[in-house]
């Protein structure tokens, strides 16, 4: 049975750490989706089109499938004080930027820099996962993501009466800026604050940079085509962006852009090849070993669950007043509620996987989310709307609590390479949500949801098939050569 997290026990050192890092995973939320609930003054300040508005809300997203492979593996080098600060610190700049821009170019290009801030949520995995034993890690893991991921929910309701007590015609300059001001202070007083490890523990750094060391020729083939959907994915967003869509670029660079992610992908194989063909040759040691298999399951597993969330949460308001023929507050009111669910449904679920186990919590969330949207597929006009809400609701628990329940065991796979397997499975996300939304625009809503069905229950199979319980102890080398064994169960 697991220990729950005494969250209010402010003379403990981890659960201060806790605090201070889904404070600092809710701030780069604030920050990423400050835009959002001010949109409709942009577009005014601007004179925007419906097509340049879709444009900077798929810039927004695009960075950040790269970034969190990035950040995931300068967090397991440089440690998640140094570079939680840093990212906070230089996306305020990104946000003055959003801020004080005078012209569409400069809008687009601060909105598609900005998204680096969306992956601040992979260095705060590896940190907690410093602080917390197992048995607390999945609890630990779904308060850090549930509270980080309201800063979205927390923008839309603060900015808009920032900017309005603001006042004039620059308040929603303003009201942004703010948020970068914020993000700017608190990640100085992060740096001086936080710590990587508790007094006297290691942090364990990867033996080379580049990509993640596997134990296997059988897994450096499957980690290569594991990378491959990022770059597919990033493909669609320049196709979205390309003059059969939007019309925002060209067709010379569309193509550009295609040619250049085909040249990353190649890059990022010699990269992961040079990582590991020198240890494949020579063999690794048991002790070292772990299964790649592992790291792809928990990918799409967070592909259905965060990927459906990120599409969920676009349509949903536009949904409801379809549906049911409201008004754009009431329809909103009623969608938040599947954004609200994270303040509990993420602890939820990393405590569920705390107490009943990882594979078997998981599981069940996701034959949860699975018949959750089977349900949503049905909703129509002549529904009750109150039981809309409730199958909504109950969905979105699932979806949620399977979230906490992937980051719950993300850290028990190899400690050293905790910040680039948790960078992977949250670009992974990253691609859900692109893949579910260019399936929304061929579909109707109905269909949208069954898709969204249909995929969990394949990744199901998966887990069955891939993911195995944590047992015993994953063994990490010291620098002075020792073996050091860290329990997982």
């Amino acid at each position: 049975m697991s220990s729950p997290v005494k969250i209010l026990n402010l003379s403990d050192p981890a659960i201060r750490t806790l605090h201070l890092a889904w404070f600092a995973f809710f701030l780069t939320f604030v920050v990423w989706f400050s835009h959002a609930p001010l949109m409709a003054h942009i577009r005014e300040a601007f004179s925007l089109s419906d097509q340049q508005v879709k444009a900077l809300l798929i810039l927004n997203v695009a960075l950040t499938i790269p970034a969190r492979i990035i950040i995931g593996m300068l967090v397991d080098r440089f440690g998640p004080r140094v570079v939680f600060s840093a990212l906070l610190m230089i996306s305020a700049f990104f946000c003055w930027g959003f801020a004080f821009a005078t012209s569409y170019e400069m809008l687009a290009l601060f909105r598609f820099l900005g998204g680096f801030v969306g992956a601040g949520f992979v260095i705060g995995i590896r940190l907690v996962g410093e602080w917390f034993p197992a048995r607390q890690v999945g609890m630990a893991q779904g308060i850090y993501g549930g509270w980080g991921n309201f800063g979205s929910a927390a923008a839309a309701m603060t900015l808009p009466t920032l900017a309005l007590a603001y006042g004039g015609d620059d308040g929603w300059r303003y009201a942004i800026a703010s948020a970068g001001l914020i993000a700017f202070f608190y990640g100085m007083f992060f740096y001086l604050r936080a710590r990587n490890t508790p007094r006297g523990s290691t942090y364990f750094k990867p033996k080379r940079n580049g990509g993640l060391e596997v134990s296997s020729w059988r897994d450096l083939y499957f980690y290569i085509a594991m990378t491959l959907p990022l770059y597919i994915a990033l493909a669609v967003l320049a196709w979205k962006l390309s003059p059969s869509n939007l019309g925002l670029l060209s067709a010379t660079a569309t193509y550009s852009l295609y040619a250049l992610f085909s040249v990353l992908f190649l890059f990022q194989t010699s990269q992961i090849w040079r990582v590991n063909k020198e240890h494949l040759r020579e063999g690794v040691p048991e002790y070292e070993r772990y299964k790649f298999r592992q790291v792809a399951a928990l990918d799409w597993a967070y592909f259905v669950t965060f990927g459906s969330e990120l599409a969920v949460v676009s349509m949903l308001p536009l949904f409801f007043m379809d549906t049911f023929n409201l008004g754009a507050v009431e329809a909103g009111f009623l969608a938040s509620g599947f954004a609200f669910m994270n303040l509990v449904a993420r602890p939820g679920g990393g405590y569920l996987s705390d107490t009943f186990g990882r594979k078997r919590s998981l599981s069940i969330l996701i034959a949860g989310l699975t018949v959750g949207y089977l349900v949503m597929s049905q909703v129509n006009s002549g529904w009750w709307i109150p039981a809309a809400v409730i199958a909504t609701m109950a969905c979105s628990f699932f979806v949620q609590a399977g979230e906490g329940a992937v980051f719950a065991m993300v850290p028990l796979i190899k400690r050293r390479m905790t910040g680039q397997i948790a960078g992977m499975a949250g670009a992974y996300g990253n691609v859900g949500g692109v893949t579910y939304l260019t399936v929304l625009s061929f579909v109707d809503n109905s269909t949208f949801f069954l898709v969204i069905a249909g995929s969990a229950a394949v990744c199901l199979v998966i887990v069955q098939f891939l993911l195995e319980e944590p047992s015993g102890q994953m063994r990490e080398v010291l620098p002075d050569g020792t073996v050091q064994l860290i329990d997982v169960a």
